[in-house]
């Protein structure tokens, strides 16, 4: 790690970066990589949606059955961000992001065409197989293509793409699958992914020389997916009937014994799958808390809205979704501000502040509606300072995850921090779905969540107060 250049992100090209790359104009290399980081985004949110209209279209499963649709993607994602970090550090960036998208475009197309329920979740499986794959490749390459002076406004941006898409998932999927059914739900990802695909293939450069490489910890690899795997099962299937408690404790106990076995094998290892010496990084280590109790903060919110505006407002699905759009509208323009402010102030300000304006919006939340609908007066301010708050937060998490990292730990360092949200979203749901998916709820069921939000988010707010980017002088 460099100590005495402006940033400790090298400028110069990364190890085996094509001197093409680094001498044009990286924008385009990062708008093929968000393309597909933004359907990846949108495909984890959108069929929140549309599960109502995926249990209609398979009338003879149950409730607990449809439920891996969503289930099964969260888990196995979650589960194969890390070790897709260190593939795409040790076997090229390039080919695992276009085998990602590849994966996950012929994933899509097949839940679109799934004729069981048994065929759809093992689509959806092999659907977040490839998001995983894709996902710490792009940012990595979206890295590589900048130089370190414009990173900052780089991952910012990438990330404010992914927030932004996975605001937006819900309403857009309602207005999808209210107009054209739930495949459409699957067959969305396919055009943009083709582009994004077919560009990717002639303008991005490999950035792993073949003597670069270095051995795939399998053990390490096959440790973390099942202690990540068996907790975020235990973690969703919390409410579930088809689930006894004690198997889900022997799930989470699993899990728990899994991921020490990871950190002890991680120790003894010469080349571990995931470095733990990142971890002995201040930043590196509060950032990661942050992004979790944010992630729980996050969707907690989210799913929250859908439950206020159709159970105790009682708008139908197309109305709830375009009555959630005006908060990620203001996600990405907040985010390129900034991005283009951290690059010289460090990201620890908008981090903290970003964090006690989402703090804020819960409070609004909590206080303001009421059990009729006063949309404008009740509840957009409330939308509209989340946004905000979102749009601070977020990107700014993904940049300060990998901002004192060394170039060749950019995959691995962001999939953690991508794994580390993922988690505490499923988290978010599952406390979301119990305290409010025992039926019909009320107006006074919503003021566990609005205190829940506002105190993660002031968690995450004092979390940040340890986190320093600010750039380094010479």
């Amino acid at each position: 790690m460099q100590s005495t250049a402006t940033t400790t992100v090298p400028a110069a090209p990364a190890a085996g970066q094509h001197p093409e790359q680094a001498a044009g104009s990286p924008w385009p290399v990062f708008w093929i990589a968000s393309i597909a980081v933004f359907l990846v985004s949108l495909d984890s949110t959108m069929l929140y949606a549309a599960f109502g209209a995926l249990r209609a279209g398979f009338p003879g499963a149950s409730a607990a059955d449809m439920s891996w649709v969503l289930n099964a993607y969260t888990v196995v994602y979650a589960a194969m961000l890390i070790p897709s970090g260190g593939l795409a550090d040790t076997h090229g960036r390039k080919r695992m992001f276009l085998g990602g998208v590849l994966l996950f475009l012929a994933a899509s197309a097949a839940c679109g065409l799934a004729a069981t329920e048994q065929w759809l979740i093992a689509a959806r499986v092999l659907q977040a197989v490839g998001a995983a794959l894709l996902t710490p490749a792009s940012l990595s390459i979206v890295l590589a293509a900048f130089p370190a002076s414009q990173r900052a406004v780089a991952v910012s941006l990438w990330g404010a793409v992914g927030g932004l898409a996975a605001a937006v998932g819900p309403s857009l999927g309602a207005f999808v699958v209210d107009i054209a059914g739930w495949p459409w739900a699957f067959y969305i990802n396919l055009p943009l992914g083709a582009v994004s695909l077919w560009f990717g293939a002639s303008l991005l450069k490999e950035s792993v020389k073949a003597d670069a490489r270095r051995r795939v910890d399998g053990v390490g690899m096959a440790l973390l997916m099942v202690g990540v795997g068996a907790l975020a099962l235990a973690i969703v299937q919390s409410e579930s009937p088809a689930w006894r408690r004690g198997e889900l404790a022997v799930a989470a106990a699993v899990g728990v014994i899994a991921l020490i076995a990871f950190v002890a094998w991680a120790r003894a290892t010469p080349q571990p799958l995931v470095d733990l010496a990142l971890f002995r990084n201040r930043t590196y280590r509060y950032v990661n808390l942050a992004t979790f109790s944010f992630g729980i903060a996050f969707a907690m919110m989210f799913f929250a809205f859908f439950f206020y505006m159709t159970g105790v407002w009682h708008y139908s699905l197309p109305r709830a979704g375009l009555a959630v759009t005006p908060g990620p509208l203001l996600v990405v323009p907040t985010a390129i501000i900034t991005g283009r402010l951290a690059a010289r102030m460090g990201h620890r300000p908008f981090l903290v502040g970003g964090a006690l304006i989402y703090a804020a919006s819960g409070l609004w939340f909590l206080l303001m509606p009421g059990a009729e609908p006063a949309y404008l007066r009740e509840w957009l301010p409330g939308l509209l300072l989340s946004g905000i708050g979102v749009g601070m937060v977020l990107p700014s998490l993904s940049g300060a995850a990998v901002n004192r990292l060394p170039a060749q730990h950019y995959a691995v360092g962001s999939a953690v921090n991508q794994a580390t949200r993922q988690i505490g979203g499923v988290l978010g749901v599952a406390v979301t779905v119990l305290l409010l998916g025992h039926g019909a709820a009320s107006h006074a069921d919503f003021s566990p969540i609005y205190l829940g939000h506002v105190g993660l988010a002031l968690l995450t707010a004092l979390l940040c107060l340890a986190v320093d980017t600010r750039p380094r002088t010479a």
